[in-house]
């Protein structure tokens, strides 16, 4: 298929300008302070204690917002290339592998920011059997060490984990399993100490966990505010980066004051009775990472067919997921919030439930699935979520491409399915 370049996704609040300049703002202050004035930072997976850093004031990049960025510059096919060049397959996992491509094209005129340079360390649990093998290699080739996080299985199934994950942390996540990650958050402490200048104080852990709560629960109340209002105020396409920027800066000033933002813009269109399209007639639930090269797609059938996508994984995830009663146990609280977090997003019966949970207290007419054909974890968890869908009553669409790869991606070609779709279910 022919690769038509991405659409710009339009931004009607406010706080999404903002959101994404400080973004911007953070990645010059973030080479500054690395490449010119020599500190350490990290390159780390979404699902790992980004909070340890925060805390010993050590920046860092999580590959999946690094991978999502270059993917929205249009730079993967080529990064992709290197790797074939490199002799790797061709069914590589894209999404976790693209930020290692970026390091082995070596090339500082066009990777964004120049490419990363040397982190002090790049972490990741070990979640499926091509974690340790990208980033084993990735740190070889940056000249660094890869300090892995076990992601051992979890033999209790509470498919209504998203009910009392808030307060029941440690019997819903398994004190065994919190346990662990907290000796490995320990040894991982011990190593940034070792390396670095910087010291880590588990008071300064509570505070930053308490303002984590304050964050996340604007976030909740926004997701609420958004599955009940009627229209849907904001679509995605302004959900996504209103809730992920934040997140990679998490219990911050700053992330902390632009969720209560992003919450009150959001009550504020619901007030004035404003909706994403003028006229919404289908409410629609995204299921799987973002389209990063391809933002406008969630909104190009919101004036033709009053399509809008309502619900996608990132904004309500921020309740059950995030929200923690510390109890005294600032370590074991945040344990609880990282060691599940990619079986909950991924994985059934805990991805499926609460999907499902979530179509319905959204109102959503019809679901439409990602289908990264070469990332088998994100595979086979979405295929049973989609059945669980279907015998709810809900009409699925599947789609085969990936979230960074634009290589099998069409804008017109993808909107019109999901238009033909819609149709065909006498929905549109």
């Amino acid at each position: 298929m022919s690769t038509a370049t991405g659409q710009r996704s339009r931004k009607t609040l406010t706080c999404t300008a903002e959101a994404n300049a400080y973004q911007k703002r953070f990645g010059a202050d973030l080479r500054r302070r690395v490449v010119e004035e020599g500190e350490p930072f990290a390159i780390v997976q979404a699902d790992t204690p980004h909070e340890i850093f925060h805390v010993m004031d050590i920046p860092i990049i999580t590959n999946q917002w690094w991978s999502a960025y270059i993917s929205a510059k249009q730079l993967s096919g080529r990064y992709f290339q290197v790797l074939a060049d490199h002799g790797y397959p061709e069914n590589s996992c894209k999404y976790c592998s693209l930020g290692f491509a970026c390091t082995l094209a070596n090339d500082p005129a066009t990777a964004p920011w120049g490419g990363l340079p040397t982190p002090t360390v790049l972490v990741a649990r070990l979640t499926c059997d091509c974690i340790q093998h990208v980033f084993g290699q990735w740190a070889d080739a940056m000249g660094t060490d890869f300090f892995p996080l076990e992601a051992p299985a979890w033999p209790k199934k509470d498919p209504l984990w998203f009910k009392h994950s808030n307060r029941q942390w440690r019997d819903v996540y398994d004190p065994d399993r919190i346990a662990l990650l907290v000796r490995e958050m320990r040894d991982l402490i011990a190593l940034l100490e070792n390396r670095t200048d910087r010291r880590f104080e588990e008071e300064k852990l509570h505070h930053l966990m308490e303002r984590i709560n304050e964050q996340e629960g604007y976030l909740w109340e926004a997701a609420q505010a958004i599955g009940t209002a009627r229209p849907c105020p904001v679509s995605i396409a302004e959900q996504m980066p209103n809730t992920m920027i934040p997140q990679w800066h998490r219990g911050s000033d700053w992330a902390v004051a632009h969720a209560k933002r992003f919450r009150d813009e959001v009550r504020e269109r619901i007030d004035q009775g404003l909706g994403a399209a003028t006229n919404e007639k289908i409410r629609l639930m995204w299921i799987g990472a973002g389209v990063w090269h391809d933002p406008g797609f969630y909104q190009a059938l919101e004036e033709r067919l009053g399509a809008v996508f309502v619900w996608s994984m990132y904004l309500p995830f921020a309740g059950p997921q995030y929200i923690r009663d510390v109890q005294g146990r600032p370590m074991d609280a945040l344990a609880s919030r990282i060691c599940s977090m990619n079986e909950v997003l991924h994985l059934p019966p805990w991805m499926n439930e609460w999907m499902t949970s979530e179509a319905e207290r959204c109102g959503i007419d019809a679901a439409l699935v990602l289908l990264p054909p070469d990332n088998r974890l994100s595979q086979s968890g979405t295929k049973i979520t989609a059945e669980s869908l279907k015998a709810s009553g809900m009409p699925v669409l599947s789609l085969d491409a990936d979230m960074v790869d634009a290589k099998n991606w069409n804008h017109d070609h993808m909107v019109g399915l999901v238009a033909d779709f819609l149709r065909e279910k006498g929905l549109a």
